[in-house]
């Protein structure tokens, strides 16, 4: 459980790529959030990933993940 406190070290967005470009590059949609990482407890290193969903497009990989860092402006707006 966390505490009000704390909050995820990054949000983790999720892009499907819906087509390409005139280049070849890849066309992605608006990214949706799907889940954050947080921290580790005490002095272990690394994150947890705690999805709240799994997009379909994910397992076909038809997608981009992206980690976007979790600053202070962020924090206030989500409470």
């Amino acid at each position: 459980m966390t505490t009000k406190n704390e909050r995820p070290l990054y949000r983790l967005t999720f892009s499907r790529i819906t087509g390409k470009d005139k280049d070849g590059q890849d066309i992605l949609s608006r990214p949706r959030e799907i889940g954050a990482a947080w921290a580790r407890k005490g002095d272990k290193k690394g994150a947890i990933l705690n999805l709240d969903l799994i997009p379909t497009d994910l397992v076909n990989r038809n997608g981009v993940l992206f980690l976007v860092p979790v600053d202070a402006a962020d924090a206030e707006d989500a409470a």
